[in-house]
């Protein structure tokens, strides 16, 4: 039988039900401008009713209404469009970070025009100029000096800026790597709490907005996929690395050795196994570092490495005005002190490798002379041993110009005496030194014989860089090569003292039969200017103007590509937030619906409550004697 204060209970849920509706209606609006946050409704329903459809039940003419009470309270979230926001923010922190990095690299290479490289080279090959026409004056020797110290001073300034850049994105990786580690935590702890407050039943709505906005902070920095299938162990991968389970966060650290080039690799830090990033600020950052800012300073270096090597090969071999010869112009220093390059890679006390930068042949040559030889060319290259095939028919042109082309980390030409020159160029892994010659081997006779430079044709004859005196393998007599240059030339290079101190020693003419040049003599002067239209090869490039022109082209390209994805980016994520929003934000107008619904409700549940305490004051206190 129903009790007669069953009314009392009923209105007394209508109570504490539109209460809890005005409760999470004023959560909503007060939490309006909160980061991360989604709005939650109230679901009422009915109570169960006093009598279930069972025998034993009384006999009443349907069941017996309890009045209402809060089934739950929910969160308004769509979970497809949230792993959607989730996936795209990866591509956002990419290009948003990559768009500031390579805008710091335009401003590098956006200098005034007379103070820009371009512009104090062309003046330095005016002064050569001007010195062959006037060999025996000793002002335009001067000239020639403070000018090439002015093109130096530039060269040095923009390999400062490149360096800084590349300085400023390693420790950005460094802040990064810490903000993830640290994302990590906080979501595997929030993961605790989920779990226990859904093991009371309850829906901890407030603790899972929190968790998605981490874990979309976190999907910026590096790309990640989240798995909420098992709801005890909520998960997120990175490159299909667990990185949070559950309870459990991964963490990152970053690792440094000889073969870092003095910068630190990204490592899980529990199995220290290599950790990698196609996306996200971290994967810009280290694409922008170990990538584009790194392979800027190596075209510098080897832009100035070749030009400095080039004008010392000429200015040698000429005579100054005191009649000295055999004098660089610009400083070489080697990155080994043994003259047969011999270095100790492996730090263990024993030399186990040669550091080789040039090697000029004996013979002189022919560029448009049929070779009359075949074979196959083995030289080292981004990926390995790279073979290239010569043909009886091929010219040395033909064969020097395949070498060029062939994408090898060495490049050839033919010096002013005809002869074969290689040249290693800066290496594409890290691991290897930039400069170093790794591998040259001929199957034929080309290399051999014929150039001069290989002692003997095939595998037995091939020059190979892991191994301590590898030069022995070269030919002997009147062969020509350097020791590698220490990392980095385009930030030391300089005008020798020697040449600095004394004009007079600046060379001019290359004389004749061995006797050196008269004063009136501007040859080598004259040889020097011309290598500004010379095909030397800079790296793969043919001329120094094609440098200037490929690294302007390069810039600007990077540049629109970077400034325009960014933008479509963002605009993706944008339409998406503003959905999302649309769905799960704060609506003020609907929330004051909302709050004047459940007012007029609770005023009605309190109005049923007084009618009702009246009935049972009739009953009680006006019935009877």
């Amino acid at each position: 039988m129903q009790s007669t204060f069953a009314g009392i209970e009923i209105g007394k849920r209508g109570l504490v039900a539109h209460q809890q509706g005005l409760v999470t209606t004023g959560h909503n609006l007060t939490n309006a401008s909160t980061e991360g946050y989604s709005r939650q409704r109230v679901h009422l329903g009915t109570v169960e009713p006093i009598y279930a459809p069972q025998l034993n039940r009384e006999e009443t003419p349907g069941q017996i209404g309890q009045g209402v009470q809060v089934s739950r309270i929910e969160r308004v979230k769509d979970e497809l469009l949230e792993g959607r926001i989730v996936a795209q923010q990866g591509g956002l922190g990419y290009w948003e970070t990559r768009d500031k990095y390579v805008g710091l690299l335009e401003q590098v290479y956006d200098e005034p025009t007379d103070v820009s490289i371009r512009s104090r080279m062309d003046m330095f090959w005016d002064a050569w100029q001007e010195l062959s026409l006037h060999p025996g004056e000793l002002p335009a020797r001067r000239a020639v000096v403070e000018r090439g110290r002015t093109l130096i001073d530039s060269i040095h300034e923009r390999y400062q800026r490149l360096s800084g850049i590349r300085e400023m994105a390693d420790q950005d990786i460094g802040i990064v790597i810490k903000q993830v580690n640290d994302l990590s935590r906080q979501i595997a702890a929030l993961n605790v709490e989920i779990v226990k407050v859904k093991a009371l039943g309850d829906s901890p709505n407030d603790l899972l907005d929190r968790r998605d906005l981490l874990v979309e902070k976190l999907g910026r920095l590096v790309p990640v996929t989240t798995d909420g299938r098992d709801a005890d162990e909520f998960m997120v991968h990175v490159d299909g690395q667990v990185l949070v389970q559950g309870k459990i966060a991964r963490a990152f650290a970053l690792t440094s050795g000889p073969e870092d080039d003095g910068y630190g690799r990204a490592v899980w830090a529990d199995t220290g196994d290599e950790a990698n990033y196609r996306g996200g600020v971290l994967g810009a950052l280290f694409q922008l570092r170990d990538g584009d800012i790194r392979e800027e300073i190596q075209s510098l270096d080897t832009m100035t490495l070749t030009f400095t090597d080039l004008v010392n090969e000429a200015h040698r071999a000429a005579y100054g005005l005191d009649g000295s010869t055999g004098t660089d112009f610009f400083s070489e220093y080697p990155a080994v002190n043994n003259v047969a390059g011999n270095y100790d890679r492996n730090g263990d006390g024993q030399y186990d490798s040669t550091y080789i930068y040039r090697v000029t042949g004996v013979n002189r040559l022919d560029g448009q002379e049929q070779i009359g030889l075949a074979g196959t060319i083995r030289l080292s290259g981004p990926g390995g041993i790279l073979e290239i095939d010569y043909r009886p028919t091929d010219t040395v042109g033909d064969l020097v110009a395949r070498i060029n082309t062939s994408g090898a980390e060495v490049t050839a030409r033919l010096t002013r005496e005809g002869r074969l020159q290689l040249r290693a160029t800066a290496a594409d892994a890290r691991e290897n030194p930039d400069f170093v010659i790794r591998h040259l081997e001929d199957s034929g006779e080309f290399l051999a014989g014929y150039a001069g430079i290989l002692a003997a044709s095939g595998e037995a004859g091939a020059f190979d860089w892991e191994r301590p005196d590898a030069v022995l393998g070269l030919r002997t007599g009147g062969l020509d090569y350097a020791v590698a240059p220490i990392a980095h030339p385009s930030g030391w290079i300089e005008v020798t003292e020697t040449v600095g101190r004394n004009p007079m020693k600046v060379a001019a003419g290359f004389g004749e039969n061995g006797k050196p040049a008269e004063i009136g003599d501007g040859s080598a002067a004259l040889a020097i200017a011309a290598l500004r239209d010379r095909p030397v090869m800079v790296g793969s490039l043919a001329t120094f103007d094609d440098w200037f022109a490929d690294a302007a082209a390069r810039i600007g390209l990077m540049g629109e590509q970077a400034e325009r994805s960014a933008e479509t980016q963002s605009r993706i994520v944008k339409n998406l937030a503003d959905m999302r929003d649309s769905i799960s934000g704060v609506n003020i107008d609907e929330e004051l619906s909302n709050m004047i619904k459940f007012q007029h409700g609770y005023a009605a549940a309190a109005r049923f409550i007084a009618n009702f305490d009246e009935m049972l004051d009739t009953i009680i206190n006006r019935m009877g004697v």
